[in-house]
């Protein structure tokens, strides 16, 4: 869905920026499945490291985009208390669905005993308390019509 709101503010004449936390993952070197990179410690460095990043590049004029699993309540706060205009967006997607998707095999792999450190799984997240908008998975919902209706949020409370 990311992919599709950056397209559609661009398309509006918005400077966006797009972080994916995969990408992000590699110019930051914590690629390797280990727990010093996957385990809450190793997650909870990355996320402040990626929330800083957020923060330069908007202090520079643009928005920024950024897709990640986000596992810790300090770091929706700390974004809330560092980043003017942030908008937090929860996509919440059932195990289940997640699982049918797995394109990168996670699942698959946690099931045969091959991976751990797993968001959901064996690693507990910290659901937003304070969301500015929360999306309930639905079969079939379009990513364009989502992202559509995620601007037209952002439209309103910036009227305001």
């Amino acid at each position: 869905m990311a992919i599709e709101v950056v397209g559609q503010l661009r398309a509006k004449g918005e400077h966006v920026a797009l972080l994916d936390g995969d990408d992000l993952r590699s110019v930051f070197g914590a690629v390797a499945a280990n727990a010093q990179n996957y385990g809450l410690e190793g997650r909870l460095a990355l996320a402040m490291q990626y929330a800083h990043l957020c923060r330069v590049i908007a202090s520079q004029g643009l928005t920024v985009v950024i897709a990640t699993i986000s596992l810790f309540r300090e770091v929706h706060a700390w974004n809330r208390e560092n980043l003017p205009g942030y908008f937090e967006v929860y996509l919440k997607v059932p195990v289940e669905e997640l699982r049918r998707r797995d394109p990168k095999g996670i699942y698959r792999r946690f099931d045969a005993g091959e991976l751990s450190n797993v968001a959901g799984l064996d690693l507990p997240i910290d659901e937003p308390e304070a969301a500015d908008w929360v999306v309930e998975y639905l079969l079939g919902q379009k990513a364009s019509d989502l992202a559509a209706e995620l601007i037209n949020q952002l439209m309103e409370r910036n009227a305001v």
